[in-house]
């Protein structure tokens, strides 16, 4: 095991931490971690986890991270107004 883990276990020890919940906070932050690195691709960041999709699902309601996927900005016109909100806009039927 490397230096870091060494450290990293002994903290989780000598902080009174039981295993379940230091299972918790590993999970926890490799979680959130891959989802940051993937802008939020569950399945990118299940893979990167070598965990199924729906397991990361599961355990993202389990522990509280949200499970929405940041949504893009919407489409401007060229105005800078929202294209839905264009008045000046023609309708086709």
């Amino acid at each position: 095991m490397s230096e870091g883990l060494e450290g990293l276990i002994d903290r989780l020890i000598t902080g009174g931490f039981f295993l379940e919940e230091a299972v918790e906070i590993l999970e926890k932050g490799m979680i959130g971690k891959q989802l940051r690195a993937h802008t939020g691709n569950q399945s990118a960041a299940a893979k990167a986890l070598g965990i199924h999709r729906n397991t990361l699902l599961r355990k993202m309601l389990q522990y509280g991270i949200d499970t929405k996927r940041p949504r893009p900005k919407p489409a401007t016109s060229a105005k800078g107004k929202p294209a839905a909100q264009n008045k000046n806009r023609k309708r086709t039927a």
